[in-house]
């Protein structure tokens, strides 16, 4: 009987495309490393993407617990940057999310199904749960034009708005 696992592993980049923070929900307590990168494990969801019938792309969104270190993270993500003074205002962290099949004997990645690159838009808690949404900052136009995935290692800085026009 084959068993398979599936988890997420999420980047947060800031704006010189470092990674600030790298987390995994699959592996309770362990940190896991994957192309070079170690994951802390940090419980989350993630909601995945949802596409209308008119081709619009809706915002994914991460959910963690609420507490004071997720809020920290929140505000973090949102703005660009840890909260002090003397450090220049920052544009939002890009996240990209790896869903995985995973093999939870040797707690090593399968295959990565795919990967959502998103900017942090939108966020908030409530008693229980944190969400941040993240935004991508292309979207089809109609139905039938292919939703398409741009990030800065393939096209620079991304803009902050999604008022854009293509050439």
């Amino acid at each position: 009987m084959t068993t398979l696992a599936f988890g997420h592993y999420v980047r947060f980049y800031d704006q010189g495309e470092n990674i600030k923070h790298a987390f995994q929900n699959f592996f309770i307590g362990e940190n896991k490393t994957d192309r070079g990168v170690t994951y802390s494990f940090v419980p989350f969801g993630f909601s995945g993407l949802t596409t209308s019938r008119q081709g619009d792309l809706q915002p994914a969104s991460l959910v963690f617990p609420n507490t004071e270190l997720s809020r920290g993270y929140l505000e973090e993500a949102l703005r660009g940057r840890t909260l002090r003074p003397e450090t220049a205002w920052r544009t939002p962290y890009v996240v990209e999310v790896d869903v995985n099949i995973l093999n939870p004997d040797n707690g090593s990645v399968t295959s990565t199904l795919f990967t959502y690159v998103g900017q942090a838009t939108n966020g908030g808690w409530d008693d229980t749960k944190l969400t941040l949404e993240l935004s991508s900052v292309l979207d089809a136009a109609s139905a039938d034009i292919p939703t398409r995935t741009l990030h800065r290692r393939l096209v620079g800085s991304l803009p902050t708005t999604g008022t854009i026009r293509l050439r």
